[in-house]
């Protein structure tokens, strides 16, 4: 249901045959106990006012921003992001054709085309961005972010440090741990998530967002106790949520507590619009034997996408490249083909990505192809990182190659941490390991 500001309902217009825009974006109703909070309540009001500023004053850029911002925040928190990435980035670009060079306009459009994988064009925009105003710190996030996406982890590296010395806060604290992880040192990872996590306000979005990622970085290194902490914790300061829920019920999966695991993913997927949920709700009815329901479930995940991705093509403001996503959906569905096709339409884009070369590198192990595998995942092991799932199918691959001293070593640092590595791997996994 959508929530109409003022006392009387405004006429809203939706896409013609034309694709015009809305006359205006009425906030979607949050799902679930966060549509009782305070803060939805001071969101509606907020945006109620700047609907109507910019409604009535169509030069008032500043508002525009404002709404703008508001928009991508609810996206975040929602997962409607095709709805309120049409609704940012109509006013995004009224404030950039009045003013092309308006420094808040170009980050917000970088930050949605970095949120809708569209990594080249966003890295193009901040540094237009970064160009204009060099002393701003969240312009350098988004360059980190970019870079990041496209495998130039040495650029994204130095944007950090920037990125810190300017401003040392929750976003910069965040990247670095990100980085941090993908170089090996999860110590040093979760130290700085820590930091990320006392910089923020409690209770906060972003916050909790960061409180996921320390406790996801805890569940890696195997510290389940601190991992499941975290994620009650988020959940105390932030009542019902998804994430949390969804970490909690991944903690559950591993624990072979399936019931409690179902009921978790269910509550997640009720209250925001992610298909990752319903992916994990997926492996749960997998581990438990049921594959019906579970592969019935990712096919309903590739349905979702792929109708997303005709949409996209359709209207560019909400377009989203879900390749790799498709990817490890189609693995998961053992439709090989399919994922060799949308792995390769990521690797084209961003060929020097270690997320990127390991899933292709999966997907031609799959087929049976373990020769053609090793040189992706060699990439994928560039930075030296220790996620315990790149681990353990890193060593699944060398296993089946001449590098067999090198898959052992592999697969017994990845099982040291399984509670991260989905069921189907672990066993596999496993298995490899008793061959050697």
């Amino acid at each position: 249901m959508f929530f109409f500001f003022g006392s009387t309902a405004f006429i809203v217009l939706r896409y013609h045959l034309k694709h015009k825009p809305l006359v205006f974006y009425p906030l979607m109703e949050r799902k679930g106990i966060g549509a009782q909070s305070a803060e939805w309540a001071s969101t509606k009001t907020t945006g109620e006012r700047l609907i109507r500023m910019v409604r009535d004053n169509e030069d008032d850029l500043k508002n525009r921003i404002g709404l703008a911002t508001l928009y991508i925040q609810e996206a975040r928190i929602t997962g409607n992001n095709m709805y309120y990435d049409a609704a940012a980035l109509r006013y995004i670009n009224e404030v950039l054709a009045k003013d092309q060079t308006h420094f808040e306009a170009l980050t917000l459009k970088a930050m949605l085309y970095l949120s809708q994988h569209h990594f080249s064009d966003g890295l193009v925009l901040a540094q237009k961005a970064q160009q204009s105003n060099p002393y701003n710190a969240f312009v350098y996030g988004l360059l980190v972010d970019a870079n990041v996406e496209l495998g130039n982890y040495e650029e994204a590296v130095k944007n950090s440090d920037q990125m810190v010395s300017i401003r040392p806060d929750i976003r910069s604290y965040s990247r670095i741990s990100y980085l941090r992880e993908i170089y090996g040192d999860y110590p040093g990872a979760i130290d700085a998530m820590k930091m990320a996590v006392e910089a923020g306000g409690y209770g906060d979005e972003t916050t909790e967002w960061s409180r996921i990622q320390l406790a996801r970085l805890y569940e890696n290194t195997g510290d389940i106790k601190a991992s499941s902490m975290q994620y009650r914790i988020a959940l105390n300061e932030r009542p019902g949520y998804a994430y949390a829920l969804a970490g909690l019920a991944h903690l559950a999966l591993a624990d072979k507590d399936y019931k409690k695991a179902i009921a978790l993913y269910r509550k997640s997927d009720s209250t925001v619009s992610d298909y990752s949920f319903k992916e994990g709700l997926a492996q749960v009815f997998f581990s438990m034997g049921n594959t019906q329901m579970a592969e019935r479930l990712m096919n309903t995940v590739i349905e979702g996408m792929t109708n997303d991705a005709k949409k996209g093509a359709e209207d560019e403001s909400v377009g989203h490249y879900a390749d790799r996503e498709l990817a490890h959906a189609y693995l998961f569905v053992k439709d090989y083909d399919k994922a060799l096709h949308h792995a390769l339409a990521e690797y084209n884009r961003r060929p020097n990505n270690i997320d990127v070369n390991e899933t292709l590198a999966w997907v031609y192990f799959k087929k049976g192809d373990a020769q053609k595998a090793v040189s992706y995942i060699d990439v994928a092991l560039k930075t030296g990182s220790k996620n315990p799932t790149l681990l353990c199918r890193a060593g699944v691959i060398y296993a089946k190659t001449s590098q067999k001293a090198k898959g052992r070593r592999l697969l017994e640092e990845g099982l040291k941490m399984n509670a991260g590595v989905d069921v189907e791997l672990k066993e596999e996994s496993k298995a490899a390991l008793k061959r050697q």
